[in-house]
């Protein structure tokens, strides 16, 4: 047996040591409120500061390399979330193009199984200040694609795709803190507008599926390669973020801005530059409120570019301004955001979608686009187990969820469209047997505007979010 191979079994025995810690989830009381809370985003900017034998901190001085191993330096969490549904209405993707056109009849329902998210964090403290962290996503259970040999195809060789879904690297920054009041990113950053983008996680959110609004109209999770500087300062949290401005070729009328962050291609076109903000407050005990916002120029952000004369001056400006926040105390948690968009130039947008000639496998949409959007939404929930002293280890949470948002608000003289209107009633469960395992169950009811058929469904749910080791 080679030297190679023994430090290798030497270095996966530790790795599998280190290991036991999983089910260790550790917790932390958050300086600012001084409630617990599992893992969130902000855990990885803040890792070094969580070490078991750290002595970094926030004021940016290294400890000894001696006192402190690989192992003591880095931070491994994650989330993740199985979901079953059971539709009550039809799939038919024409069911919004007539509303006097009932779709139920041949098909009343369909079932969904579905892995919607499934992330790793990996965190890493270099010591001095420096900070690495990053987020590995896979979406509704990843790809898989495989090679097989056909005998219907006379023996040949064929690659095919077996699952759909999505993986990605949600997140990877180096980060410098210099002072809490003060700390700098730069990499790939989840964007920090809205409830969604900034409270993303299964244990944040009652429903089974993320709150469907906000969802709908601006991208979630946002996460742009951009550079960051955030801190906090007393009640106060604040993050300012430069980062690539969205592209108004994927804007389309059932999600508005949602696809704009999105790129078909190997990286993201640059051509426009944009400004996100958050700012958060605690003054009060138990209470969370957050004011966010977006802005920036959308149009010819794209490597094919109009150069018609009759698009001088378009920029396709998008504003979006969001409240949101978070109750959490005296046995209830409620949640609500608002959330409004505008778009500068959206007839010249939608000309210019509606007419650009790609070829038939082009990434666009070729929708119209509105001027605006809006979704507002909130919960409420209360443990019922907090009402018994043998029971208040654990959480059982009982909550209603109401939701309006339009994902397109037509400029003077467009097209309408009134299944973009929507409403959505939910009620429910979380059962928490620990602070880091949730279980859910939903009904919710879809009503949709201009006499279009309601969409009830049935969800169960079942997710994790926690820290292995820090």
């Amino acid at each position: 047996m080679g030297l190679k191979t023994i430090l290798s079994a030497i270095a996966f025995l530790a790795i599998l040591f280190d290991f036991q810690t999983l089910a260790q989830t550790h917790y932390e009381t958050d300086a600012v409120t001084g409630a617990t809370s599992s893992i969130s985003e902000e855990e990885l900017e803040k890792a070094s500061d969580r070490l078991p034998d750290s002595d970094c901190g926030s004021s940016g001085k290294s400890g000894s390399k001696d006192r402190k191993g690989f192992f003591n330096r880095l931070t491994i969490g994650g989330y993740g979330e199985a979901v079953a549904t059971y539709n009550m209405y039809s799939d038919n993707v024409h069911r919004y193009l007539n509303s006097s056109q009932n779709y139920d009849g041949s098909n009343k329902g369909h079932g969904r199984f579905d892995l919607p998210h499934v992330v790793i964090m990996l965190g890493y403290d270099f010591g001095k200040g420096w900070n690495l962290g990053m987020e590995i996503e896979f979406e509704h259970g990843g790809t898989e694609a495989a090679v097989e040999k056909e005998a219907e195809e006379g023996g040949e060789f064929e690659k095919e795709i077996e699952r759909g879904g999505e993986v990605a690297l949600e997140q990877f920054w180096i980060q410098k803190t210099f002072f809490p009041q003060l700390n700098i990113k730069a990499g790939h950053i989840i964007v920090p507008v809205g409830l969604t983008n900034s409270y993303h996680l299964p244990t944040q959110f009652f429903t089974v599926y993320r709150p469907e609004g906000e969802n709908t109209i601006i991208p979630c999770t946002w996460h742009q390669t951009g550079l960051s500087i955030w801190g906090t300062a007393g009640k106060w949290r604040y993050e300012a973020m430069i980062l690539p401005g969205l592209n108004s070729a994927f804007f389309n009328n059932s999600g508005w801005v949602h696809d704009g962050s999105a790129s078909p291609y190997e990286f993201s076109p640059g051509n426009t530059l944009a400004g996100a903000f958050r700012v958060d407050n605690y003054s009060v005990k138990g209470l969370r409120m957050g004011l966010s916002g977006y802005a920036g120029n959308s149009f010819n952000n794209d490597i094919e570019k109009t150069t018609s004369e009759r698009y001088a001056g378009v920029k396709g400006t998008v504003v979006i301004g969001a409240f949101d926040f978070e109750y959490n105390d005296h046995n209830f948690i409620a949640r609500g955001s608002v959330d409004y968009g505008y778009l500068s130039d959206a007839a010249y947008i939608t000309r210019s979608n509606q007419n650009s000639i790609s070829g038939s496998n082009s990434p666009y949409p070729h929708t119209p686009v509105g001027q605006a959007a809006i979704a507002a939404g909130g919960e409420v929930g209360y443990d019922f187990f907090s009402l018994s002293p043998k029971l208040r280890e654990q959480k059982f949470y009982v909550f209603g969820r109401y939701e309006y948002y339009n994902s397109y608000i037509p400029y003077q003289g467009a097209t309408e469209y009134l299944w973009t209107e929507k409403q959505r009633i939910a009620v429910g469960i979380n059962y928490m047997p620990i602070k880091e395992i949730v279980i859910k169950a939903e009904y919710s009811y879809r009503h949709i505007e201009g006499g279009y058929n309601p969409e009830p469904s049935l969800s169960l749910g079942v997710a994790f979010s926690g820290m292995f080791r820090h």
